[in-house]
């Protein structure tokens, strides 16, 4: 019997869906990852932290192709991400830098905003050990990107210069 090759695939959601998207697919016994941050929050009368999803409307679902539709049809589910018609597969080594980054509670941006590109960039020190990315001056501050290219987004992380090495 030949094992199925699970792979790694983001679904986009309906806006504010993504908890409840986690929770059913959860249920139905698929992996998934849902990248949260907690952020404090200010209302008019109030301040409080919450758990807000990292990347707005994505969920990441570990999966084989048996559980493909299963996951299309689970409700808030829109569409997998996609190229040229077919769902694109996430590289295990991006789940694990965003689990790496939300460990960390490092303060992170995301953006879809397009960057020249920069020098490459390797964490040499700190939490980020071995993070890759491209240099980006942003806002005032050194910040390492890392391109999720078939996301279409891209995340901001404050990282000191003297963490960094340059690549060649």
């Amino acid at each position: 019997m030949a094992l199925r090759k699970q792979l790694w695939y983001a679904a986009y959601t309906k806006s504010r869906a993504e908890k409840k998207v986690l929770q059913e697919l959860q249920q139905m016994g698929i992996e998934t990852y849902l990248p949260l941050q907690k952020r404090l929050k200010q209302w008019s009368d109030r301040r409080k932290w919450v758990e807000e999803p990292l990347l707005r409307c994505y969920i990441f679902v570990y999966i084989d192709m048996s559980d493909y539709f299963r996951v299309l049809n689970t409700r808030g589910v829109v569409r997998y991400i996609t190229f040229e018609g077919k769902a694109v597969p996430i590289p295990e080594k991006q789940i694990d830098v965003l689990r790496k980054i939300v460990a960390t509670e490092a303060d992170v941006e995301v953006t879809v905003e397009s960057f020249h590109p920069g020098d490459k960039v390797r964490v040499v020190s700190g939490p980020l050990h071995g993070l890759e990315g491209e240099l980006v001056d942003f806002r005032g501050n050194r910040r390492v990107m890392v391109r999720f290219e078939q996301l279409g987004q891209h995340l901001l992380v404050s990282v000191p210069a003297g963490f960094l090495e340059q690549m060649r």
